[in-house]
């Protein structure tokens, strides 16, 4: 029994490193196009977003970022958290006619290849979503979390 819980003691350690630390693993031109993109970015970690991407968190004029590349180096999304008083006023408008009585939780900026996006999550009582809205002022995604889905940032 004791062999046991050591070898499974070992075999979790060895997991979680190999999770941990996928810094060494990035392939270049990931890293190579990250850093033509942002030559200024600091405190780079990196960690596999899932089986195609990989995703850079860092600081930047004191700002943190996160930003996804295939593994062929394509960037796809840059993402910020911004201040509500950042929203421009017909983004805030839209969200707020849509949602009204929602509260920001969160909002951020998402910068992709197609332009920009404002993303928040809202919440009334026990309700979250997370709400995409275009630089127009157009909803362009919406979808309701469940209680689980949200990570505890807090």
């Amino acid at each position: 029994m004791k062999t046991l819980k050591i070898i499974l003691g070992t075999f979790l350690a060895c997991a979680m490193f190999a999770f941990s630390s996928t810094g060494d693993q990035v392939p270049q031109k990931v890293k190579d196009a990250f850093s033509k993109k942002f030559p200024t970015a600091k405190k780079v970690k990196w960690d596999k977003e899932n089986a195609t991407e990989w995703e850079a968190e860092f600081k930047m004029n004191n700002t943190e970022y996160s930003a996804n590349y295939l593994e062929d180096g394509t960037w796809k999304e840059t993402e910020h958290e911004i201040d509500e008083k950042e929203i421009p006023q017909n983004v805030k408008s839209s969200l707020m006619s849509a949602y009204s009585g929602y509260k920001i939780k969160e909002s951020e900026i998402s910068e992709t290849k197609n332009g920009m996006l404002y993303e928040f999550e809202i919440k009334k009582g026990e309700i979250m979503v997370e709400i995409a809205i275009d630089a127009n002022g157009n909803i362009v995604k919406k979808e309701v979390m469940k209680e689980n889905d949200k990570e505890d940032n807090d």
